[in-house]
Parts: structure tokens; sequence; C-alpha cells
């Protein structure tokens, strides 16, 4: 049994549906496919969940709701006429748009991503009917029929029970075609995962049939040890451990959601990633152990958009449940933090900036200083987390003397170390204007010297 997931440009077009078509018929194993909503067909072109978030802006601001609703329905209507369907399905998918614009609206939230999760399910209907008519037996189904999730405010997964609903997917005849994305509470309410969410479902259904492989098909040839727009020519990796690549897809890779490892790491289920546009190509493998191949780091990444919250106080390290005391105000604040590197006398917390508001700042702040009674107190922001990842990484001396001196020779400087327990992943605190710069010098310390 092999779970397939293919992504927005995997589906943005007739002409990728097509690809889609011949890949899971090209092998029967490949039982279930999780797709996305249609994304770009080229660079300037909109993708239709963007499409979507305007239609539900319109809504909501009594704005040009007909245009907007237009503009959706013929980005399908575009797709099936080229695929030769019966205007039934556009029918079918311009009433299912017109529903949830009519649908309740008082909560802006649940209403947005109502409209947002339409995407992935009318393009789950699409290709469920060409598939149908072109001889592949297939059939749609809803999320509504398992994948449950649990209640707001939380962040949205999918509950235990969800795994059992779906255990049986794929055991007929019938290729299923599940819309990825969202799920459904147990009183019916819609709720979306977070970004990358259709690679969310694509695993969660792996894990709940036990499938032997997860395929994610995206478009590109497999994952690369460094940005590509950024380095030159960057190795390919063919062979990562879910470590590893949960480390890079969390710190800037976006080849791969790394929510998306939790359900098939539990399983030990390798998931491989392809390129719908080049199916031959072996694309990168995600197991749970790998050999190590003699080279320490398996990949270098970025993401910036981070601040730090910097907390001084004299004897810091005497007093008992101060770091407590200052995760718990910033917890109060409904703010999740990344790295707390600390020495004796200061602490420092690493926050993605856009938690953050200059009231929030202020409370915070203000906070520390009454109830901890802090020597210094500030924020400082526009920084960037570099970060040097693989398993190689713990039976190698001398690498982070090796970073440090390659981010030396840019004429950055290197605000914050910190280095997991597992020792997997070495993260650098920058400023942001520094890291192109600095990926490239790490780059070159780490790969150049050896021709692959």
């Amino acid at each position: 049994m092999i779970v397939c997931k293919f992504g927005g440009t995997s589906v943005a077009s007739a002409e990728q549906i097509k690809k889609v078509a011949n890949i899971v018929k090209s092998n029967p194993d490949r039982k279930i496919v999780a797709v996305s909503a249609p994304g770009k067909r080229y660079s300037e072109d909109i993708k239709v969940t963007d499409l979507l978030i305007e239609l539900a802006n319109s809504a909501l601001n009594n704005g040009d709701v007909a245009g907007k609703l237009a503009n959706v329905v013929n980005r399908y209507k575009d797709i099936t006429d080229e695929l030769d369907l019966d205007q039934t399905i556009c029918d079918v998918i311009a009433k299912d748009l017109q529903e949830r614009v009519n649908s309740d609206k008082s909560n802006k939230v649940l209403f947005i991503d109502n409209l947002k999760a339409s995407g992935e399910d009318n393009n789950a209907k699409l290709i469920a009917a060409y598939f149908n008519s072109i001889g592949m037996k297939a059939k749609y189904v809803s999320p509504k029929d398992g994948l449950v999730v649990n209640d707001l405010p939380e962040r949205t997964m999918a509950l235990p029970e969800a795994y059992e609903n779906l255990k049986d997917l794929g055991k007929g005849d019938e290729i299923v075609v599940f819309p990825g994305f969202f799920g459904y509470t147990k009183s019916g309410t819609l709720r979306t995962f977070d970004r990358g969410g259709s690679d969310i479902t694509g695993s969660i259904l792996a894990a709940a049939v036990k499938a032997d492989l997860y395929e994610n098909f995206t478009d590109v040839d497999c994952v690369f040890s460094a940005n590509p727009t950024v380095v030159n020519d960057p190795v390919g990796i063919t062979e990562l451990t879910y470590r590893e690549m949960r480390e890079l897809s969390y710190s800037g890779f976006s080849v791969f959601h790394d929510e998306a490892l939790m359900p098939v790491y539990r399983l030990g289920i390798p998931v491989t990633i392809k390129n719908t546009n080049n199916p031959s190509a072996p694309g990168t493998k995600i197991v749970p152990t790998r050999p190590l191949n003699g080279r320490p780091v398996t990949g270098i990444s970025a993401d910036s958009g981070f601040s730090i919250l910097y907390v001084s106080k004299y004897l810091m390290n005497r007093e008992i449940g101060f770091g407590r005391k200052l995760l718990q105000i910033i917890e109060e604040e409904h703010i999740s933090y990344e790295h707390t590197p600390s020495g004796l006398d200061d602490i420092s917390v690493i926050i993605r900036s856009n938690q953050l508001t200059p009231e929030a700042e202020d409370r915070i702040i203000k906070r520390v200083k009454d109830e901890l009674h802090a020597d210094d107190v500030h924020f400082r922001h526009g920084f960037t987390l570099i970060v040097i990842v693989g398993e190689g990484m713990r039976n190698n001396t001398g690498l982070a003397a090796r970073a440090t001196s390659a981010i030396s020779r840019t004429g950055a400087n290197i605000e914050m170390i910190n280095q997991g327990s597992s020792e997997v992943s070495l993260v650098f605190g920058v400023m942001q204007h520094s890291e192109n710069q600095i990926l490239r010098a790490l780059y070159e310390e780490f790969f150049a010297p050896i021709t692959v």
C-alpha cells in the first residue's frame, strides 16, 4: 500500500493532473491520493487558495463577491474543459462555493478557513471525476468521513480516533482521492492544518492504513543540501533520517512540512519526496536510520523573522524558578518560544517575530522587571536562525569551530549559538541581512571540498 500526496504545483492545471493520473496508474500499490488546491501554473499566476482568501475577505467586507467567486470557478472550469470533463463537476463546485459564501460569518477565522479548504476539497472531487473518466476506478472521500481533529483554540491536530476511522481506506478496488489541509471536529466544525497542511493529511492517511510507503510529490527532484536559490547547484540528498528532515524543514526547507513527519515517524513508515514532472528521478528518502557516509553535515538551512528577548540579572543562576517564571510570563501572552540559550547571569528567549506586537512586548518587559526584578530586559529584532544538520555531527570533533570560522570570514557577528542534546543540529543566530552570505560560506566549508 502506497499513499501519495500531490502538492499545488502538481495539480495546478489539466496538464499536471494528467501527469498525476499517469503516476498513480503506473503502480497499482498507489491506492490513496491526497491532493492540494491548484497552485501556480506560472510564476506570475495566483494560487486558488489566494483567490479563495480574496473571496472570503470580499464576503466579509461586502465587496465584489460575484466577481471573486467567478475567478475561482473559472480556474476549475479551465481545468475541466481541458480534461474534457462533463460540466456537471463545475456545477457541483460552483454550488459548493456559493454555500460556503452564504455560511455563518460570526467567526471570521472559521469562515475564511471554510472557504480556503474548498480549494483542496473541490480539487479532490475534480481529480476523482477525471480518474473515472479515463477508466481509473476512483472515489472522492471527504475528511468529514473520519478525519477528526481537536477543537479551538489549540492548533489543529488529528485525534487518535481519526486513525481508527480511516484504517480501511484503500482496501477496496477504487483509488481513494482525499483532499488535504483540513479535518472536522466532533461537532462538525471545519478546521485547517497549519502551512503545508496537505503534507500532514497525507502523513495521517499513511499512518492510519499503515502504508508501506508515503510518497510526497512536489516540483523538485529531491531535497537539496542548501537552498538552490542562494547556493549555486547544491548537492542533492538521497537519504536522510526523520530527525534530519524535521530539523531542516522546521528551519526553512519548504519542500516538506516538519509537522507532517510525526504520524509516519511513530510507525517508522518511510517517506519519499519525488518530482511530479520527473517521476523517474529517485528523489529523497526519509527513513528512521541510515548509514553515515563520511560527511558530517547533511544540510544547511535558514529561517528568518525571529526576535530575541534578552534578560539579565546578577546571580540569576542562584535563583530557583527564574527560568520557569520567565517562560510562564511568555506563555500567558499565548506566545511560544524556539530556543532559550543562557549564561550565569543572563538568558535569551528566541521567539518568532510574527507572534509579537508592541503592546505584548511592553507587557512582557514590564512584568519581567516588576516580578523578576531583572537588571536589564529588552527585545531585539531582525534575526535569522542558521541551522547545520547531520547525524554524523555527533561523531565529528571540531565541527563547531569550522562553522564559526566560516561565519567569521564573512564579517558577520554571531549573536547566539545553541546545540541540542541529540547533537544532530547546531543553531546560529545572526542578523537577517547576513543570511545569504553566511549560507554560502557554510556550504563552501562543509560541501565544496568533497566531489559527489
